[in-house]
This record gives structure tokens, C-alpha cells and sequence, in this order.
């Protein structure tokens, strides 16, 4: 259970603000039906991060235990630091309504999520815990949990939210994470 709610808050508090959850602000202002937008955010996270999973724990067992503790501590704290730099909306390229809001999301959602904040802390979540299933699932469940309200609250909520104290919040996380890792990487825990 570890693995699944520190792989839910990690990522569900690193997403705000975040590119996708931007992207995500796009697609409903775009296509105003949320149903769809949610679905297609689920589908794509889902694969995306359970992917990652997989990749987090092929990574541990490539490495001994004490160089991925190093490893992991230091991409944890690198990942705090990265938290602290807002990202910036894009649009989105060509006619994508032609698809229709739920193969627009996936596909958009899926591709925005490549090499993503949170895609790379699901590696390391998966990696730390090794636990596919809770890590993917709690990450996946953070991604939801960061971007529904997004979907029904839209603009409002996005200029509601103090980024600087979120991507504070968010780097805090990380960098505790990382302080354990290393510590534990040094045998004081």
C-alpha cells in the first residue's frame, strides 16, 4: 500500500500545473464534453504509466541495489528541481477535432506524456518499489485525481490554484524522497 499512495500524492500534487494538465485545460475548453476527456485522459495514463512501471523495474534489475539507490536519490532530487520550473501550455497541432474529444485525448494525452515530470518519477517510483501494479495504479489515480476537476472547473480553477506553492509542495515531495533514498544508499536508514 506505500508504493500505491506515495505513487498517488507524488504524482497527483507534481501534475498541477504540468504540461498535460495544461493540455488538459485545452481539450475541454476545445471540446466541452468531459466524459470523453476523461476517458481518453484514463486510457492513455493507464498505458503510458503502466509502461513506465515496466521500465522502472526492468531499470532496477539491471542495476545492484546500492547504484540504483544513487541513482534514484539523485533523479528524485533532480525531479524536485524540475518541479520548480513552470510549464508552459501548447497548442495543439493540426485539426485534431476531427478525431472527436476521446481518440484526440488519448492520442494527445499519451504523447504529451512522453518523457513528462511524472511519467519519469513513475520510473522511479517503479524502480524504488518495485511493485508495477500499485505504482502504475497510484499513479495513474494521481494523474485523475490532478486533472478531473480540471475538466468540470476549467479556467477558473486553473487561475484559482497558487502554482508557486503547489510546485513548492510538489519539489518538497521529491526532494524527501530523494533525502531518504540517498540516506538509505548511504546506510544511515
Amino acid at each position: 500500500m506505500e508504493a500505491f499512495f506515495i505513487s498517488l500524492s507524488a504524482v497527483a500534487v507534481a501534475e498541477i500545473g504540468d504540461k498535460t494538465q495544461l493540455l488538459t485545460l485545452v481539450l475541454a475548453t476545445r471540446f466541452m464534453k468531459p466524459v470523453p476527456i476523461i476517458a481518453g485522459i484514463f486510457v492513455a495514463t493507464i498505458f503510458n504509466h503502466a509502461l513506465a512501471a515496466e521500465a522502472g523495474i526492468l531499470v532496477a534489475n539491471w542495476l545492484t541495489p546500492q547504484i540504483l539507490q544513487w541513482v534514484l536519490g539523485i533523479s528524485f532530487v533532480a525531479g524536485g528541481v524540475w518541479m520548480l520550473i513552470p510549464d508552459k501550455a501548447g497548442e495543439l497541432k493540426g485539426d485534431a477535432s476531427r478525431f472527436g474529444p476521446f481518440v484526440t485525448t488519448t492520442i494527445a494525452f499519451f504523447l504529451a506524456e512522453m518523457g513528462d515530470k511524472t511519467q519519469l518519477a513513475t520510473i522511479g517510483l517503479a524502480a524504488r518499489f518495485h511493485d508495477l501494479v500499485a505504482v502504475a495504479a497510484g499513479t495513474t489515480l494521481g494523474m485523475m485525481a490532478a486533472n478531473v476537476p480540471v475538466v468540470f472547473l476549467g479556467e477558473a480553477a486553473a487561475k484559482a490554484l497558487p502554482m508557486q506553492l503547489v510546485r513548492g509542495s510538489a519539489a518538497a515531495i521529491f526532494f524527501a524522497l530523494g533525502l531518504v533514498t540517498i540516506l538509505e544508499a548511504l546506510g544511515v536508514v
